[in-house]
Order: C-alpha cells, then sequence, then structure tokens
C-alpha cells in the first residue's frame, strides 16, 4: 500500500516524513512567512511527537523560536537539529538565517555556502548568499552567485540585470555592458520593438549600470532589508 511504502521510505532515510507530518513540516515555512509564530511551533511540535530527532523540522522550530525572541533557545535546537542531520541543506540554511539575524554576516555566509554543498542549485540560499556578498563587499562572490541565478533562470529579465550590475560594482564596467548587450540579444524582434526600439532599451540599460551611487545604496538597502521577517 502507499503508506507502507511511504513507511519504509521513512526508515531508509530518515529525513522523509510520512504524507501527514510532511504537509505540517510545509505549513510550518508558511507560518513562519506569515508571522503566525504560535501556529508554526503547533506544527513543528505535533512533527516532533512522533520524530522527535527530525533534524529539518527542530531547525524550522528553532528558526520560529528567533521570531519569537527566544534566541538561546533557538540557536540550541538548531545545532541540535545539525547533529541529528548534518547533510540538511534546510538545517544549515536556517542557522545561516540565525546568524544574518544577529548581523554575524561571516558565520552567515560560512552556513550557507555549507547549505549549498549539500544542494547547490537551491536559488533561495543562492540569492540570501549574494545580499551578504554585497554586504561584505565580497564582489567576486557577488558575481559568481549572480551567474548561477541567471543560469538557472535565463528567461528573468532580474537576473540578467542584477549580474550586470554585479560587474558594474565590481568594477568590470565591460563584462557588465556585455551581460546587457547578451539580454538584449535573446529579446525577439517584436519585443525590441515594442520597447520603443533596441538603441532606447541599450540606452536605459547602460544609464542603469553608470548610476553606480543609485545602485549601491539600493542594493544595500535591499541587503539589510532582506529577511527581516521577525521585526
Amino acid at each position: 500500500s502507499a503508506r507502507k511504502a511511504t513507511m519504509a521510505a521513512a526508515k531508509a532515510d530518515p529525513r522523509v516524513l510520512p504524507k501527514k507530518e510532511n504537509d505540517l513540516f510545509k505549513s510550518i515555512a508558511k507560518h513562519y512567512e506569515t508571522k503566525q509564530y504560535k501556529k508554526g511551533i503547533k506544527a513543528a511540535d505535533q512533527i516532533l511527537k512522533k520524530f522527535p530527532n527530525h533534524g529539518e523540522t527542530q531547525a524550522m522550530k528553532g528558526l520560529v523560536l528567533n521570531c519569537l525572541e527566544k534566541k538561546t533557545e533557538a540557536y540550541d535546537l538548531v545545532k541540535l537539529a545539525l547533529r541529528n542531520d548534518m547533510k540538511s541543506h534546510v538545517c544549515w540554511h536556517v542557522y545561516g538565517l540565525l546568524h544574518r539575524s544577529d548581523n554575524n554576516y561571516l558565520q552567515a555566509i560560512k552556513s550557507y555556502k555549507q547549505a549549498l554543498k549539500i544542494e547547490e542549485d537551491n536559488a533561495q540560499i543562492l540569492r540570501d548568499l549574494s545580499l551578504l556578498q554585497v554586504q561584505m563587499r565580497d564582489l567576486k562572490g557577488f558575481v559568481e552567485t549572480r551567474s548561477k541565478l541567471l543560469q538557472q533562470k535565463p528567461s528573468h529579465k532580474n537576473n540578467w540585470m542584477a549580474l550586470a550590475v554585479a560587474n558594474q560594482m565590481a568594477g568590470q564596467n565591460k563584462q557588465a555592458i556585455s551581460v546587457v548587450d547578451a539580454f538584449i540579444g535573446t529579446q525577439d524582434v517584436k519585443a525590441r520593438t515594442r520597447d520603443y526600439g533596441t538603441s532606447k532599451v541599450t540606452a536605459a540599460s547602460y544609464m542603469d549600470i553608470a548610476a553606480t551611487s543609485v545602485t549601491h545604496r539600493h542594493l544595500a538597502l535591499t541587503s539589510v532589508t532582506h529577511y527581516r521577517h521577525c521585526h
């Protein structure tokens, strides 16, 4: 039966939860995002009652506790989560978010990079990493991370512009303009015409890249405000 198959999978991989608990696990993230912290704790506790050593649930509960100003308890629980599931990108990502909330950027970056060793294409972790790389002025790393995000989603205009900005911030203006040119090359003729002609699109893009001070202020503000769910 399906239930037996799920239970067998859970035995084979302790990280795999039965459907009911898996649905509860997904709800923790939703409650965290919507700041319904008590509901998040309740969902985590329901899982931990049956699976007391489930690392990813412990990590998510720790993340929610951190938003309730229970920092010591949060850190202790996430460290326990890592001991129970050292190979979970979720646990490492959450550990990074805790450090990030305390402005401990270097430790947060280390945690994000550890998470990416496990799941290298995770877009959310890559985005979080890129923001802290800007914060810490690791502009070479910022370019590398934005390059990976562009490779994942080349259809997203924002990824092209972010890579152009990253190159410009790193003092690589030629590469920045090349990125913009490459983006324009991906647009079909109709799209170019709709955008008032390629020349105007190009000019606007170059102006965006040239606006160094504005770009720096925007990215600094973004990096500071990102993931401030708790406040």
